[in-house]
């Protein structure tokens, strides 16, 4: 038998969690459907077939029932995330029609607000950039920057204090820590008691906005319980997916921006000189470097995809981060193009009924941060190669990127006359 180039692969190597796209394009030409050995989990590679399971709900249902988690010898092994059956699921995570009304309630109250956040988005930016340059020059961008102003803005639409927003963080990415893969047993159990607290939490904040409803989020997943639309159970859950992925993807755009610009200085000086250059660099920028890898889809029946059998009870994990880069639909897939024809075309949102519904805001941030590193800066570089990635195969983040940032002289602002909300507190999330 002729040898697989994807024998002995181990996906939990960490020179593919650094760097996954080899393996990807390894999979996406050998094994576009490739079962992780000693396990029941598939990872869908190609583009055609990631597109192909996203059109199939029937037989990929997106309701989240199990990960993979790493041991220190032998095959990955699941992680129940159904209680055999028990477990509601919400939103990004439900079928419809429940993820319609989810959807559907949680989209007009984020859309009747975003029109009003733009000064909000860059007075928050302002307060960020002046805590987070340091004198010597430097500038962590991933902490001070790219994981604080995500989950400010969440806080604030869904109607959380600004100063729960450093404990917030924690708690958020301790959840996608839970879906990473990347676990060993001890902190298993300490990521389920932060994920039991964050649900807590919320269920207080919630039963408060119940007696006396506001504008906010929490106040429209509280009238529609008070109606009878919601039970209280429901409503939680989706306040617990709202933070703990809330900030996640935007905090990845955020920051995998800032490196490829850090690694690409004639980019920089190219935005520089055409600001309205920034969108189209941010839709590259969320195809080369997709926050989240993927999503979990559980298969319903007995099904195939791209002539590999799956069995009811499975699981596919859909690579966004492979698909984007597939060469079949995206011309030159490991470059920055900034005029592709198909540049909004990419995964990194997801796409039809799940498509992600704080992506208006996560652009409104992203842009407002990378203009203004662009604004104020004649250049910017990686600090001394201290960049250094979350290691998981859920999402790709920074856990740090330390920037090294020679200044301009600030240019004047138009919103002086705006009010500023409070800085957000400074206490940053323990180091994983």
């Amino acid at each position: 038998m002729t040898a697989s180039p994807l024998d002995g692969i181990d996906i939990f190597d960490p020179a593919h969690l650094d760097d996954p796209y080899p393996l990807y394009a390894a999979l996406r030409e050998h094994a576009p459907v490739y079962r992780v050995p000693g396990t029941d989990f598939h990872l869908v590679s190609s583009w055609a077939l990631v597109t192909e399971a996203l059109a199939r709900p029937e037989d990929f249902s997106s309701n989240l029932t199990g990960v993979m988690v790493q041991q220190p010898d032998g095959p990955p092994v699941t992680f129940d995330m159904d209680g055999g059956g028990r477990a509601v699921h919400v939103l990004a995570t439900a079928d419809d029609p429940a993820h319609a009304l989810h959807r559907k309630l949680v989209l007009a109250a984020l859309t009747k607000r975003i029109r009003t956040l733009g000064p909000t988005v860059r007075t928050l930016v302002d307060d960020l950039w002046n805590a987070g340059l340091r004198p010597d020059g430097s500038f962590e961008w991933a902490g001070d920057m790219a994981d604080r102003l995500p989950l400010a803005l969440v806080a604030s639409l869904v109607g959380l204090q600004q100063d729960d927003v450093p404990q917030l963080l924690s708690w958020a990415y301790d959840s996608t820590e839970l879906l990473g893969g990347i676990v060993t047993g001890d902190r298993l159990g300490e990521l389920v008691a932060s994920a039991a607290e964050l649900a807590g939490h919320l269920h207080t904040e919630f039963a408060a906005a119940k007696r006396d409803p506001q504008s906010d989020l929490l106040g429209v997943l509280a009238h529609a319980c008070n109606e009878g639309a919601l039970t209280d159970d429901v409503a939680v859950l989706v306040l617990v997916q709202l933070v703990g992925a809330g900030g996640e993807s935007t905090a990845g755009l955020i920051a995998n921006a800032a490196r490829i610009l850090a690694t690409r200085p004639e980019l920089q000086d190219r935005l520089r000189r055409d600001p309205a250059l920034v969108d189209p660099f941010l839709d590259e920028a969320l195809r080369l470097e997709s926050p989240f890898r993927g999503h979990h889809r559980h298969v319903v029946t007995d099904t195939t995809l791209g002539g590999v059998h799956l069995p009811a009870g499975s699981h596919a994990l859909l690579l966004w981060g492979a698909a984007n880069r597939d060469p079949s639909t995206f011309d030159r897939p490991g470059a920055v193009v900034l005029d592709r024809p198909n540049l909004k075309g990419h995964l990194a949102f997801g796409k039809g009924v799940h498509f992600c519904v704080g992506s208006a805001l996560a652009r409104m941030e992203a842009q407002a941060a990378i203009t203004t590193l662009l604004e104020r800066t004649t250049s910017f570089t990686i600090w001394d190669g201290g960049a250094r990635w979350v290691p998981s195969l859920f999402v790709r983040r920074h856990q740090s990127l330390p920037l090294r940032i020679e200044t301009r002289a600030r240019p004047a602002r138009m919103s002086g006359d705006l009010q500023r909300p409070r800085v957000i507190g400074t206490r940053r999330p323990p180091s994983r």
